[in-house]
């Protein structure tokens, strides 16, 4: 029963308007990209060869990735997120195609490095490790990550109180495999380097909180399956952070982790 309401969840990502408020998402990766440079000792005019970002959504995730790589190829299962990345990112240094996160195809010249941002929580990790396996080189360096939102904003408890007692009790989280990986869970051939925190402030004013959090994957699941319209949570979001937000704005704190697993 699990796996099929996340696999229900995973589709209800295929969709224009989650599309299109993924695209305008604080771009967080690239702050990540920073921390990956740091801990790998990555020089400034250092690049890898050839990327691949599995589970790119809209393309931040690949806009970042191309910081440190001359090419970068972006998957996701979705239609309408592999739309809005060629729009957004056409030119020779990015490819795009519809694929799930275990069935990416075997390119011409092997990846050396891998992003995956925001989607292990959805995938068949035995499948995905064999695919990655097949599809990238010897020495390869594997970059799995996510982050989202907390119930802590910068001075303000106001809002802790909000995403507990009333956001969550309404949006409640869907399910999804949250187990964090060890290098027991890995086959032969993947060595888990390091494993690291992260920890980001980002400062909304209650607009564009407002639209971040109308595609955060609590709302999604909810709206996708019919239990309540887009307008209708749009105006509660309003309604309840208006005393959150008080007409200013706001820096809310995201908290997540990076995983550094090389091919071998």
């Amino acid at each position: 029963m699990c796996d099929k309401m996340l696999m229900m969840d995973n589709k209800a990502f295929d969709s224009k308007r989650i599309a299109e408020g993924y695209a305008q998402r604080p771009w967080l990766h690239k702050s990540v990209i920073e921390t990956v440079k740091k801990d790998l000792g990555i020089s400034e005019d250092f690049k890898f060869k050839n990327g691949l970002d599995v589970g790119c959504g809209a393309g931040l995730s690949s806009k970042a990735l191309r910081l440190i790589c001359d090419k970068v190829t972006g998957t996701d299962i979705s239609d309408e997120m592999i739309k809005i990345c060629k729009e957004l990112y056409n030119d020779r240094y990015y490819t795009f195609y519809t694929a799930k996160a275990e069935e990416t195809q075997i390119p011409k010249e092997k990846y050396d490095i891998v992003t995956a941002a925001g989607c292990i929580n959805w995938i068949d990790k035995d499948r995905f490790l064999r695919n990655i396996k097949a599809v990238t080189s010897n020495d390869a360096m594997i970059i799995i990550y996510d982050f989202g939102i907390t119930d802590r904003m910068c001075g303000n408890p106001g809002y802790t109180e909000w995403y507990k007692d009333e956001y969550l009790i309404g949006f409640p989280k869907p399910p999804r495999n949250e187990k964090k990986w060890s290098q027991t869970d890995l086959p032969s051939g993947f060595i888990m380097k390091k494993q690291a925190d992260l920890e980001m402030e980002y400062e909304f004013d209650i607009d564009t909180f407002t639209d971040f959090m109308m595609i955060q994957s609590n709302v999604n699941s909810r709206i996708e399956r019919g239990d309540i319209s887009e307008k209708d949570v749009r105006a509660w979001l309003e309604r309840t952070l208006g005393p959150v937000f008080d007409r200013r704005t706001r820096k809310p704190v995201f908290s997540g982790y990076i995983w550094y697993i090389n091919r071998v």
